[in-house]
């Protein structure tokens, strides 16, 4: 029998042959490099005390993705807190800056939650509750807010927030013409009812206060004669300033108030924040139902010689992480639990990106009946 042996290639042969795929491997790099897709999107981040850690970290993945691109950013609460500081980082320092900026900014709410007295019980450490319920001083603090104004368990104004803010922006920064995304802030004067937009010229420490000042723990914020309470009674966030002062018709909305609970509240404490959650989430329906309404005159040519813009809608969310958590986990800065809905917005980001980043620009990734209305 003979053999059939298979004929060797020269050493040379197959050396330059070796190189030759690597020159191909690192061409199609380049290539790859070159055509890298980018989207531009405008964020709408909510309010939500301690929560909004969860869109630091859906922000947090989409600044090292690197595809995905900012125009505008509406706010409010916590949400305004995240957009000052992402404002602030991606001027000085682009995606990178903006990053870092975050968990300087969640790190020193940490911090400063720290030296308080509201923290979690040895107890809920050890069960790994986020509650505060059980907290002694918490009951204490919820039952002085509804017997007593701020104005009067608190005469002398004092905030821990305003000193977390001025230590972690430069708000010049965000004044400039180098910043790099359109920013608006939402509030709601006290006086007339209606809602104030900030944008970047107008943003200072006690525009980010304004829109995050909850009226039975903190004095109104005043700015030029006018006072302001929390912006989530008028817009949690308000996405008309995307609509008409951003070219990109995609709206990307982090949600961290459910939109829905399958338990009906029972407790005091998760009444009230359910009449929130509702009472916040109200003005984004209402918006909602606007924008589906243009949507369908514009798929149904029902209106010509009018100038609509159809909006691509986006959403970010978690809601099985976010229902379990406890209405009074909202005033726990601490640090594990932070981090814990920081890696939460960050897996959320990552999910959303893998299942919708080639439908940005196209087409809305959510059901705007289904979900709104």
């Amino acid at each position: 029998m003979v053999k059939h042996v298979g004929r060797r290639r020269p050493a040379v042969a197959a050396k330059t042959s070796g190189v030759m795929r690597k020159a191909k491997a690192a061409q199609s790099d380049i290539s790859s490099q070159q055509s890298t897709e980018y989207r531009v999107v405008n964020l709408a981040l909510q309010g939500g005390g301690a929560h909004g850690a969860f869109t630091w970290g859906v922000l947090d993945r989409l600044l090292e993705d690197g595809r995905v691109n900012f125009e505008g950013a509406a706010a409010t609460s916590a949400g305004a807190m995240n957009a000052a500081v992402l404002a602030y980082g991606l001027t000085i320092g682009g995606a990178d800056g903006a990053r870092e900026a975050l968990l300087n900014f969640w790190r020193r709410i940490s911090h400063a939650a720290s030296q308080g007295p509201l923290q979690p019980t040895p107890l809920d450490r050890m069960m790994n509750n986020r509650s505060l319920e059980g907290s002694p001083i918490f009951m204490y603090l919820d039952l002085m807010t509804r017997l007593m104004s701020p104005y009067q368990f608190n005469p002398t104004n004092f905030n821990p927030l305003r000193k977390v803010l001025e230590a972690s922006v430069d708000f010049e920064a965000i004044h400039s013409g180098s910043c790099p995304i359109k920013v608006f802030l939402c509030a709601t004067n006290v006086r007339s009812g209606k809602i104030k937009v900030f944008r970047n010229k107008e943003i200072s420490v006690d525009a980010v206060l304004a829109s995050a000042c909850l009226p039975f723990m903190f004095q109104a914020v005043e700015i030029d004669g006018e006072a302001y309470w929390d912006g989530g009674y008028m817009g949690n966030p308000p996405l008309y300033p995307l609509i008409y002062h951003c070219d990109s018709t995609d709206v990307l909305i982090i949600h961290i108030n459910p939109l829905r609970r399958e338990e009906v509240p029972r407790s005091a404490t998760d009444i009230l924040n359910r009449i929130n959650e509702i009472s916040f989430n109200s003005s984004l329906m209402r918006e909602m139902r606007a924008i589906a309404f243009v949507t369908k005159l514009i798929d149904e040519n029902a209106v010509r010689g009018v100038n609509l813009k159809k909006m691509n809608v986006h959403g970010i969310s978690d809601d099985a992480v976010m229902t379990e958590l406890g209405a009074t986990s909202k005033l726990n800065a601490d640090w594990d639990f932070l981090q814990f809905l920081r890696d939460a917005g960050r897996a959320a980001a990552e999910r959303w990106l893998a299942a919708n980043f080639q439908r940005i620009g196209k087409e809305s990734t959510i059901d705007i009946h289904e979900t709104y209305l």
